[in-house]
């Protein structure tokens, strides 16, 4: 293999080619001999064929002089060979890129522009490189020339038909294809098969590597197969595309022939006096809307104002568009539209007790506040705010009031709500202004006095744009809230016949101003029976109604309920009750898809198959000296806390607390701490226990976050059990706050705490006296089985424990 530098002129001192005395300019047929070197031109847009004519373009740099020596030859022939991928700027190549077949063509007509050498190649035959003699530009390569044998069989002359009647079928689709090109196909036959397939496949759009797979392959059978299968591929390609063209040629012509039907229309009504311009029609529509409603005289006013200006603004102005669309808003308001209530004190128990099991006292608090409504004659000028842990039902409760009051129900969250321009609107000044979310209400519901539920009332917030908790205090004053003034409408509404239902989880954030003006109805979480019969009611039904289930297909059993609500589903609401039921109709439709015959039923033994393992369990209460079990309240409801101490060390006095507490229960062990150490004597036990003893007092689930003024008689009585060296009375827990004094402090959550024993199977409390009447006021269910001992002086707290 030899290299060569510069000059190549000696490699065609012998060639013969068959015509050397021919013009540059004149066609060669392929049949001519060739000579068995070539200069190399590498192309990276598509493989080039034998039965080709057209022009191709390549860089000045590197590729002029590789042109220029191949003008200087007899023959004008250069090899062209297609490499995939970019090519360096320097014309260097790697020969591994290269194909096995190129294709010889005869140069015409090389012109130099711009940086770009473009020339016609007409391609003459099918050339592979036999020896690399330069392996830099210019290339120059000795070759053969691969010849299809000869093939007479029937079976190519039939794929040469087919060939030519696949290319004239494609002719008609593609426009690209001149009239020229028929003509010219029209002289090829089927006994010429290898040009004939060399030119389908230059038709063809397909991929580069399938036509240098063309290229590569000589036996003229196999290369017909692969071209009619490229063929077929254009053919479908065509016929979708035309399709696709028609279809959007259709809808355009609709479209085009509907705008004119509609444009000659108009002229036709203009002329007979039959239609009206835009602004004429906007204004006769705003005047109809109000025309059956009592407007206020503040209210008709600003409208007629209004319509006045709309009627001599240019349609297209930008002023025209605000007007509009305030005149839009304003007289969607059902100005003086109200809802006939139903003042039905059984019709409404009935919803109630449908909807809801168990809340007998919430059920009891809302037919007494529609009792005094009934009797009055009608409900307004009430805030009712439902507070409870999630899940226990509120949303659904504002529900089940606007259903037995027959009103419309219209529910918006002001959770995380920021801005005071949703309460009260934006003024008309800003771009976009809209009104605020109350006229939003009366727009969709149609009248002045639906039901509105602001949930999540407790998670409002404040930012730079205003502060939407003090925008409240209009909305639900009924002392003010006739006078309602929206900023974008500039109107005073009245929203004293509104009946508002708020929810929240807690009531710690909510401003105090705003909490004064709402009846607050407190809702706990749901003892083991009550969660029961919803999950039969409501929760079961409601699963398979949402899977497609009969009652027949799948079934539960009460047991299986139990067990269920005791070891996966122990919250106070029962939201995470319903996704567990949900989990075992998923799992039970999976089964069904094998069998749909079969029918199955849930037991107890199923649910660790279906669920997992259960992640509560009946743990015993921690007992033994210095272990005292509280009762706690939390946005979830009510919990038990089992408080521990114990003595570390006796080097030096101290106390050391832990569990994640806040400032509140930090005081609360100090307070409790102090009266400790100063009345050991009064509880007979060892006056110098805390005087050189380092005490540990620690609240288990230390991740969680505990604060609150109730747990300050549990942390003493602990302390206590610890200096008397004697264990708490078993099975015993208790709530309160105490002083330095001893004094047992009233504390909240009653109801949420005795439910939270109750769920760990404790029936013996002891709660403040101040607390008598909370527990009193408990439903008869809650109080069943319960020994509450009330305490007022921590003397009482420590009989019971110690005898």
């Amino acid at each position: 293999m030899t290299d060569q530098d510069n000059n190549h002129s000696d490699y065609f001192e012998n060639e013969q080619p068959g015509s050397s005395d021919k013009s540059n300019t004149e066609l060669v047929v392929p049949s001519q001999r060739l000579p068995n070197k070539l200069y190399l031109l590498p192309i990276n847009n598509r493989p080039f064929f034998p039965a080709q004519v057209m022009p191709v373009v390549v860089d000045e740099s590197p590729w002029a002089n590789t042109l220029e020596r191949v003008a200087d030859t007899p023959h004008h022939a250069l090899s062209l060979f297609y490499v995939d991928g970019p090519m360096s700027s320097d014309g260097a190549l790697d020969p591994a890129r290269l194909p096995d077949t190129g294709c010889a063509v005869k140069v015409h007509h090389a012109v130099k522009e711009n940086g770009k050498i473009q020339f016609i190649a007409q391609g003459l035959t099918r050339v592979r490189i036999t020896q690399w003699l330069s392996r830099k530009p210019p290339y120059l390569v000795e070759v053969e020339y691969p010849e299809a044998p000869s093939d007479e069989r029937d079976e190519v002359r039939a794929y040469a038909m087919a060939l030519i009647n696949a290319i004239k079928e494609l002719l008609p689709l593609n426009p690209l294809y001149s009239e020229e090109l028929k003509n010219y196909l029209n002289r090829f036959s089927p006994n010429q098969p290898s040009p004939l397939s060399d030119f389908a496949a230059t038709l063809t759009s397909a991929r580069s590597t399938e036509l240098q797979d063309i290229l590569n392959t000589i036996p003229v059978l196999r290369r017909m197969e692969k071209v009619l299968v490229l063929l077929k591929k254009e053919i479908d390609v065509a016929r979708l595309q035309g399709e696709i063209s028609a279809e959007v040629n259709r809808t355009i012509s609709d479209h085009q022939r509907t705008f004119f039907l509609k444009e000659q229309l108009k002229v036709i009504q203009r002329e007979l006096g039959l239609s009206k311009d835009d602004r004429t029609a906007d204004i006769e529509q705003f005047r109809a809307r109000i025309a059956d409603k009592d407007l206020p005289e503040a209210a008709s006013k600003k409208i007629e104002e209004e319509l006045n200006k709309l009627s001599i603004l240019e349609t297209g102005s930008p002023e025209y568009a605000v007007t509009r669309n305030y005149l839009d808003w304003i007289t969607a308001i059902p100005w003086g539209v109200t809802h006939q209530d139903k003042l039905d004190i059984d019709h409404a128990r009935k919803v109630l007790d449908r909807d809801h099991d168990g809340l007998e006292d919430v059920k009891q608090r809302i037919l007494e506040f529609l009792a005094l409504g009934a009797f009055k004659g009608s409900v307004s000028g009430s805030i009712i705010l439902l507070v409870g842990p999630p899940g226990v039902g509120k949303t659904s409760i504002g529900h089940s009031i606007a259903e037995s009051l027959g009103r419309p129900f219209y529910r918006f969250s002001v959770g995380g709500m920021r801005d005071e321009a949703e309460i009260k609107g934006h003024r008309r000044t800003y771009i976009g202004a809209m009104p605020g979310k109350f006229v939003q209400a009366f727009k969709e519901v149609g009248v002045m006095n639906p039901v509105i539920m602001l949930d999540e009332i407790d998670k409002l917030g404040a930012s730079h744009q205003g502060d939407p908790a003090s925008a409240l205090l209009e909305t639900l004053d009924p002392e003010q809230n006739n006078q309602f003034l929206d900023h974008y409408l500039d109107l005073r509404l009245d929203l004293s016949k509104v009946l508002f239902v708020c929810t929240a989880n807690t009531l710690d954030s909510i401003p105090g101003p705003l909490l004064d003006r709402m009846d607050v109805i407190r809702l706990s979480g749901y003892i083991s029976e009550e969660k029961l019969a919803i999950a039969k009611h409501h929760l079961w039904p409601r699963q398979l109604e949402r899977a497609g289930l009969r009652k027949s297909q799948l079934r539960i059993t009460d047991k299986a309920l139990r067990s269920l609500i005791e070891g996966y589903a122990r919250e106070a609401g029962v939201r995470n009750l319903e996704k567990q039921l949900a989990k075992i109709v998923r799992k039970s439709i999976m089964r069904l898809l094998q069998d749909r015959e079969q029918k199955i039923t849930v037991k107890p033994d199923d649910l660790v198959e279906l669920l997992g393992s259960a992640p509560f369990r009946n743990e015993k209460t921690l007992k033994g000296v210095g272990i005292i079990t509280g009762l706690a309240w939390t946005s979830m409801g009510g919990a038990t806390l089992p408080i521990e101490v114990t003595r570390i060390h006796t080097l030096n006095r101290g106390f050391k607390l832990t569990g994640k507490l806040g400032e509140v229960m930090r005081e609360s062990a100090e307070i409790a701490y102090s009266y400790i150490c100063a009345n050991l004597k009064t509880y007979k036990a060892d006056t110098s226990f805390f005087d050189e003893a380092f005490v540990h007092m620690h609240v288990p689930e230390g991740a969680t976050p505990k604060d609150g003024p109730s747990a300050g008689v549990t942390m003493a009585s602990a302390l206590l059990s610890l200096a008397r060296n004697q264990a708490p009375r078993a099975g015993l827990a208790m709530t309160g706050e105490i002083t330095l004094t001893g004094q047992v402090l009233p504390v909240g959550g009653i109801r949420e705490k005795v439910i939270a024993a109750r769920r760990q199977s404790i029936f013996e409390l002891i709660v403040p006296e101040a607390n008598r009447g909370d527990y009193e006021e408990l439903p008869a269910y809650l109080k069943d089985g319960m020994q509450v001992h009330f305490a007022s002086h921590f003397r009482d707290v420590a009989k019971k424990l110690f005898d």
